[in-house]
């Protein structure tokens, strides 16, 4: 890790899902013990992944929750994720890609969601984003590890609807860019989401955004 002046801390191709790795495995025993919620919404089957070549970030939160869903047969479950919270985000080359599989006749369908391409970025407010996994080139300025969820004050705070244990591990900074995102996730929920030159495409087969 190398300091950064004011405040900034670099870590390269770090996984920003749930740091440090033992606080991580904290959180989330402590999310499964309180029944914590992440998203406000049964999660479907199907994880999605993203990719960003930059994001930009104020006002940042994350803590360990557990997203409550179902599988693609109906069985009810559950999974541990990292919700990354932003008050305000800027987002370039996003893409987005989910696989529905072994559809009748077709086989596997992909969706696959680009937007933010031109001069004009990806736009959210009040930014919630429930992780699997990530990977990136990440840079914080004035960050804060380790302090109680409920107290986290940097970020929109715990999401309307998040069971997250308020006591549970929470990490914050005043902002943070991301570059080179790669991303696993089961949800997002936004206050608002403007997506600039938004293209959809469906295609069959497994093509997804990496």
């Amino acid at each position: 890790m190398e300091s950064q002046v004011r405040g900034g801390t670099r870590w390269k191709r770090f996984a920003v899902v749930m740091v440090p790795s033992v606080a991580a495995t904290a959180a989330i025993g402590m999310a499964l013990a309180n029944s914590a919620l992440a998203a406000s919404f049964s999660v479907s089957g199907q994880s999605f992944k993203v990719t960003t070549k930059e994001l930009k970030g104020t006002g940042f939160s994350q803590y360990g929750a557990i997203d409550s869903g179902y599988t693609l047969d109906g069985k009810k479950t559950s999974h541990p994720v990292a919700v990354s919270a932003f008050k305000q985000a800027t987002i370039k080359e996003l893409c987005q890609s989910v696989v529905t599989p072994n559809i009748p006749v077709l086989g596997n369908v992909s969706l696959i969601l680009k937007a933010g391409g031109g001069k004009t970025p990806v736009e959210a407010e009040n930014l919630y984003i429930d992780v699997a996994d990530l990977k990136a080139d990440a840079e914080f300025t004035n960050i804060d590890i380790g302090v109680a969820a409920g107290d986290a004050n940097k970020g929109p705070g715990i999401a309307k609807g998040d069971k997250a244990n308020p006591f549970g591990f929470a990490q914050q900074a005043d902002e943070v860019l991301l570059k080179d995102v790669e991303q696993t996730a089961w949800a997002t929920t936004a206050g608002t989401f403007k997506l600039s030159g938004l293209t959809m495409k469906l295609s069959a087969g497994v093509k997804e955004c990496y």
